[in-house]
């Protein structure tokens, strides 16, 4: 089991995504995600979103909201904690990310792009200012076969 974080950093209108193209093994390959990765020993999520973030684009986050816990069951990858947030201030430069190509888009193009099933779902939750929430997502392969919101069955 491992903990993540993820984050869609918001300016304006727009919204920064990661297009994950340059790592072979990735459960996203191909996927368009926001920006995040794994916590480090004794790190507290906000310490991993403010360090990934970082690490992956170049920006220092100024101003964030912890948004939901998303719990991924995969039998192809496992079972992951994702700490899902969002931002709207940051500084610093974008610069190259080794995990793919960052872009900014148009925040309603998001889920007509290539994204995981589930995603769509907070995805959602984030557009309506759902307070925070605790969403279940269970995959068989690349399908989803379950989704449970705040502990009832959605789908």
């Amino acid at each position: 089991m491992r903990n993540t974080t993820l984050c869609y950093i918001r300016r304006g209108g727009d919204v920064l995504l990661l297009h994950r193209t340059k790592k072979e093994r990735d459960e996203n390959k191909d996927k368009w995600v926001g920006v995040g990765g794994k916590f480090e020993p004794g790190e507290s999520p906000e310490d991993c979103l403010l360090r990934e973030t970082r690490e992956e684009t170049g920006l220092t986050l100024t101003e964030w909201r912890y948004r939901g816990l998303v719990t991924f069951v995969s039998d192809n990858w496992g079972t992951e904690y994702m700490h899902l947030f969002t931002a709207t201030g940051f500084t610093g430069s974008l610069r190259d990310c080794d995990e793919g190509e960052l872009c900014w888009l148009p925040w309603e193009t998001l889920p007509s792009l290539p994204i995981w099933e589930g995603d769509r779902i907070f995805l959602r939750l984030l557009d309506e200012e759902r307070p925070f929430f605790s969403l279940k997502l269970r995959y068989e392969g690349e399908r989803l076969a379950e989704a449970v919101l705040d502990g009832k069955a959605i789908l």
